[in-house]
């Protein structure tokens, strides 16, 4: 068998999420951010399956968010982003469908002993098989297209919390190995400040074959306008994994916010693809957010794009990306 892991575009059975349960995170209390998953929960929910994985002891309040369509599924977790912790389908030619197990060690700085063990538990209930691999790696820290070309970060997958004395030929052949890409588009870092050392679903996904829509900004005051800049020219002189050039599309960024000391990791990229659906950021900003919605309904023009105010969720370091994960369907 040959194992590939699909473009996020391809039809999903159904998405993934992890209910919020760790209380330390959310500076202005847990309810209010279980109010923006609940809305981005509901909003899948009307594209496709969702089910929440959610604390045994959190269940009952879960269900009183959630909308009747959104299944649970009872184990204990650490915290709440199951783009990171939860698997990463992989499909095949043949209808067979598996779940890869990367390391996850709480993005090598926070506890991680429940979250480590929910991609083998969503595995068993699915009865798919589990792929495991002891390579460090998140969701959020790779991006494809389906074709074998994947976008990642040195500052995620160079970093000495991941996987030291692991260089880019190294991870490059076990990306090949664990997900089929055979070719890889490298940035350099990731957003100024962002707690996963820079995720790439921040800053660039593709949309279609041979196509990119990357954050960018005009405002060279901006922190991250150097960041944004260098990527643009990586992707604009970058070829997939088929030889095409890639066709580059622009998508701004929000002004800089920061809580407290911290810039917040607010992108319009970090939005989720669903069967007929865009599900993707607001932060507050008319003007912003209106040219953002715009941008993303061009992009897909097929399907209905909603947008969910986000700035409770980007306050704990992610977004709605971050707290997904697509399951594909088998297609023959």
């Amino acid at each position: 068998m040959s194992f590939y892991m699909p473009a996020e575009w391809h039809p999903h059975e159904r998405c993934w999420m992890a209910w919020p349960c760790h209380e330390d995170i959310w500076p202005h209390g847990i309810d209010e951010v279980r109010h923006s998953y609940a809305a981005v929960a509901n909003a899948i929910s009307l594209f496709e399956p969702v089910t929440m994985v959610v604390r045994p002891t959190d269940a009952e309040t879960a269900l009183a968010f959630l909308g009747p369509k959104t299944q649970l599924l009872e184990m204990e977790l650490n915290d709440s982003w199951m783009r990171d912790m939860g698997p990463t389908f992989v499909i095949d030619d043949q209808g067979n469908k598996a779940g890869v197990n990367w390391v996850f060690n709480g993005w090598g700085k926070y506890p991680h002993d429940h979250d480590k063990l929910v991609t083998p538990s969503i595995l068993r209930h699915l009865n798919l098989p589990c792929i495991d691999y002891n390579f460090v790696n998140e969701g959020g820290a790779i991006h494809v297209d389906g074709e074998g070309t994947v976008l990642l970060t040195e500052t995620v997958q160079l970093n000495n919390n991941r996987n030291p004395n692991t260089d880019k030929e190294q991870i490059e052949s076990l990306l090949q190995k664990s997900i089929g890409a055979s070719k890889c588009i490298w940035f350099p870092r990731g957003l100024v400040d962002d707690d996963t050392d820079g995720h790439v679903d921040e800053l660039a996904c593709f949309i279609s074959p041979g196509v990119v829509l990357a954050l960018t900004t005009d405002d060279k005051n901006d922190s991250n306008y150097d960041i944004l800049q260098t990527n643009l020219g990586i992707l604009r002189s970058s070829t997939d994994a088929k030889g095409r050039s890639l066709e580059v599309r622009t998508i701004h960024k929000p002004a800089d916010e920061k809580l407290g000391d911290v810039l917040l990791s607010k992108s319009y990229i970090n939005f989720y693809i669903a069967n007929a659906g865009i599900i993707m950021p607001m932060y507050g900003d008319e003007n912003a957010d209106h040219q953002a919605y715009e941008t993303i309904q061009k992009c897909f023009p097929e399907r209905k794009v909603m947008q969910i105010d986000c700035r409770e969720i980007v306050t704990g370091g992610g977004n709605i990306h971050c707290i997904t994960q697509q399951e594909p369907k088998i297609i023959l």
